[in-house]
């Protein structure tokens, strides 16, 4: 019995011990080697081709041009065709000194009869304007016209014929007397006046402008016949307004080029952008 419960226990140890064997898993340790990771290189960019700007020239010029303009008044040489009292032609010119002040000049003839109340004269002669415009008008790029205010000086010589005239009656109860003849005809009679001349002239062609001027009188001298007054001077327009008078012509041009000089066109500076105010 003793043998048998030894044996027994002896069996029961094994047993357990191959159970306790059986549920032993065996650990495997792994080692993870740490390796560190290089830096990935960046694929090379595609270089972009180096754009030069180059820099033009920013400064612009222009060409101007000198020269002398000579033209026809259009109104005073075709007046004669509609007024069987007047004959005339009116020669005008200019010449450019400076950007703005040009030289100008007016020759003309007249021949202009009147018919006034109290008498009928005819008044004939030639007659000379000289002095100067400024141009005030900006032009565009490779643009001539004008836009100008001058000042003028004129002087004429004329003859005056008187064709009749009537005797003033204060008491007209038999009537009006009848006009007298006289036929009487003053020479050498000369007047001198100043006068402010404004005006425009338009290239409507090459060299061809097109023009339009006032002017405004002021008679400085008038050398009168003998027994009455002059009622037409040559060149400064009726005298009805006592000293002051004032005329207009309608011209056409040619512009005759002698010279031409470069201009620089000043550029106006790119305005600054301003900042968000704080």
């Amino acid at each position: 019995m003793k043998h048998t419960l030894k044996y027994i226990f002896s069996y029961c140890l094994l047993f357990s011990m191959y159970l306790v064997q059986a549920q032993e898993v065996p650990t495997t340790t792994v080692t993870k080697e740490i390796v560190q990771e290089k830096p990935k290189t960046p694929a090379p960019k595609t270089a972009k081709p180096v754009v030069q700007e180059v820099k033009t020239d920013s400064v612009q010029t222009k060409t101007d041009r000198y020269g002398l303009r000579v033209g026809v008044d259009l109104y005073k040489l075709t007046r004669g065709f509609y007024d069987k009292d007047y004959k005339g032609v009116e020669f005008v010119g200019d010449f450019r000194l400076t950007k703005k002040y040009y030289l100008a000049a007016e020759l003309g003839f007249e021949d202009k009869t009147t018919d006034d109340d109290r008498l009928n004269s005819t008044a004939t002669g030639t007659y000379i304007k000289g002095g100067f415009d400024y141009n005030f008008y900006e032009n565009w790029l490779d643009m001539e016209n004008l836009i100008t205010i001058g000042l003028r000086g004129g002087f004429s010589t004329f003859s005056q014929q008187l064709n009749s005239y009537k005797i003033y009656n204060p008491n007209p109860y038999w009537g009006e007397e009848p006009a007298i003849a006289a036929g009487t005809k003053y020479n050498g009679l000369t007047a001198g006046w100043l006068e402010v001349a404004m005006g425009l002239k338009a290239e409507v062609f090459t060299n061809v402008f097109v023009g339009f001027g006032v002017q405004l009188k002021l008679l400085v001298a008038n050398q009168k016949p003998s027994g009455f007054d002059n009622l037409y001077i040559p060149g400064f327009n009726r005298t009805y307004d006592g000293n002051f008078g004032v005329g207009f012509n309608y011209t056409v041009s040619y512009f005759i080029p002698i010279f031409k000089k470069k201009v620089v066109i000043p550029q106006t500076p790119p305005k600054k952008k301003e900042g968000p105010k704080k």
